[in-house]
């Protein structure tokens, strides 16, 4: 059966869908590692992995595999019942970072809204039912469902949504002495991400993450690190949080979690296991067992090829590179920033990044934008030297190629 030709499908999109998604007019057919292939046999190295999700790359064998393996066996079981899958997840990620417990879910913004509850119900739990406000950070992306949407810190997100969920106060990012003023007696929790990345790759300080701990601890409020699009070795360590050595409460998880099978999960320490006691929070889909054991999958491949340790290596040669490319007069590049395999490459304000990201893509290469002006990498965790360099090459002559128009 042949496939329909991209113009089809895309004028099809464009007569059926809800029309708040502007994708690149290019329709994906198959995916291979860090290549896609669209409709008209045309590839491309990926270097956004999905806005990170596909971390381990398009089509992984051990993923793939499993996904089908499960959904042979049972597809749904729903939380009335506990299936194996689910269970082992939780105890992998329990056994992989500090903290004890798992609640599993759909996304990153379910992740964010599981937290706004778990602050609020543990505090009333505990009597202190005048702690529900939360404190966030300006720039921060949390979601869009309500909740997560009022945590996060960009209006631009906002128009026209309100009124929002009350009790969200915002302060600037990286702010120590800001975030000390704002938390008090009825603070039920701070939020932040460990990596702005959606505000374009901003990076926590890491006096500025182990500040926030003990400014929650002097005043009783829970620490929440958001590390939706950190967390899973993005950043060179399974948890973006390891490299300043703080330990939240708890934190979000998704993007990265299952290959680009929709799943989320909060990871939360001994001490707020009874926060959300039976029948206060759930999810149908939560725990999914096809879900689950492409998540095992992806773990097990993270091992098995090292990706953690080749995120840290094939992040400092992305940070070198793209260093070189802001530092040199003939790139329009300001600025360079990131951790790991998550860098954001800042361009002037005189530069279109809609028109250099359609170059790229003519060109072979995908990248996405966010912040306005910033270019993000967030390719596969195994990507090689080869292709990171290859892609690089590409992003360098097209920014050369822009600069002398």
């Amino acid at each position: 059966m042949s496939l329909p030709h991209s113009h089809e499908i895309i004028e099809t999109a464009q007569r059926v869908g809800l029309g708040n998604y502007r994708p690149a007019p290019l329709v994906v057919a198959s995916g291979h590692g860090c290549y896609l292939r669209d409709t008209e046999g045309r590839e491309y190295l990926d270097l956004t992995a999905g806005n990170a999700v596909t971390a381990v790359g398009h089509a992984h064998p051990r993923v793939t595999e499993a996904i089908a393996r499960q959904a042979a066996a049972v597809l749904h079981t729903s939380n009335l019942f506990h299936n194996e899958p689910s269970v082992r997840f939780a105890q992998e990620l329990t056994r992989r970072t500090p903290f004890d417990r798992v609640f599993l879910c759909n996304s990153g913004a379910e992740a964010n809204e599981t937290l706004i509850k778990l602050a609020r119900r543990h505090h009333h739990r505990l009597g202190d039912t005048a702690r529900t406000r939360i404190v966030a950070a300006t720039g921060g992306f949390h979601g869009r469902t309500m909740g997560a949407l009022t945590l996060t810190g960009r209006d631009v997100y906002k128009v026209g949504m309100g009124p929002l969920l009350g009790g969200v106060h915002h302060v600037p990012y990286n702010d120590l002495n800001a975030m000390a003023e704002a938390v008090g007696p009825y603070t039920a929790a701070v939020v932040v991400e460990v990596v702005q990345a959606e505000a374009g790759i901003i990076v926590a300080d890491d006096a500025y993450l182990r500040g926030l701990r003990e400014v929650c601890d002097r005043n009783g409020a829970l620490l929440f690190f958001d590390e939706v699009q950190t967390g899973y070795g993005r950043t060179g360590t399974f948890l973006a949080q390891e490299h300043s050595g703080v330990v939240p409460d708890a934190c979000s998880l998704a993007k990265g979690i299952a290959a680009g099978f929709p799943m989320g999960a909060v990871a939360v320490r001994e001490d707020l296991a009874g926060a959300l006691p039976p029948g206060s929070h759930a999810s149908t889909f939560g725990g999914n067992p096809v879900a689950c054991a492409a998540a095992l999958a992806v773990l097990d491949a993270m091992d098995d090829e090292s990706m953690i340790e080749n995120a840290a290596v094939r992040g400092a040669y992305l940070a070198a590179r793209l260093a070189a490319l802001a530092a040199d007069p003939e790139i329009p590049a300001l600025e360079a920033r990131g951790k790991g395999l998550l860098r954001g490459l800042v361009l002037p304000d005189h530069l279109d990044p809609a028109s250099v990201l359609d170059e790229f893509r003519e060109r072979g290469v995908l990248l996405s934008r966010v912040g306005g002006q910033v270019l993000r990498f967030s390719p596969a965790l195994n990507i090689t030297l080869k292709e990171l360099a290859d892609g690089l090459d590409v992003v360098e002559r097209t920014l050369r190629a822009a600069l002398r128009r």
